[in-house]
């Protein structure tokens, strides 16, 4: 496990009992660097969305708990957030909470000449992610499902519009 892994499974434990306390779920955690300086970053999520106040206090309770805990040495910046409307679509449980919803993604090499592509989020596994494309043929509206390679996929979130 990579120090950037470690510090991120870790901060997960440490935000379990806080999220319980506040009704909030995690949605993701990450430690990166940027320019000069480390983010550790808390993604928080509920039903309806999270409020300013969800963070604050989820904030807080973190901030006070990393500093009992004090396993991460490097100087960073901690934020808590929302993962916003077009989220990035990460793991295996945002998968499945997406099913049905609208996605768009990237991918590394073209296919079949292009990088981009948008449907409608049908199934996934640990290799594939299957969309359903719609198609204008003939004036009559039909649905084409593609199967793309979860390795080939550099981003996948949800659309904001198709």
């Amino acid at each position: 496990m990579s120090k950037r892994e470690s510090y991120e499974s870790r901060t997960e434990q440490l935000l379990e009992p806080i999220v319980k306390e506040y009704g909030v779920e995690i949605y993701d955690v990450e430690y990166v660097k940027e320019g000069s300086d480390y983010y550790l970053r808390a993604y928080i999520d509920k039903a309806g969305g999270v409020n300013i106040t969800d963070c604050e206090n989820v904030s807080r309770a973190l901030s006070d708990a990393l500093d009992v805990e004090d396993y991460i040495p490097d100087a960073y910046i901690l934020e808590v957030s929302s993962p916003g409307l077009g989220r990035t679509l990460k793991k295996d449980k945002h998968l499945e909470k997406s099913l049905g919803e609208a996605v768009e993604f990237k991918t590394y090499k073209p296919v079949d000449g292009s990088k981009e592509f948008a449907g409608i989020l049908r199934a996934y596994d640990k290799d594939t992610v299957t969309i359903a494309e719609p198609e204008e043929e003939a004036g009559q509206d039909e649905v084409k499902e593609r199967i793309f390679k979860r390795a080939d996929i550099a981003i996948i979130r949800l659309a904001l519009d198709i």
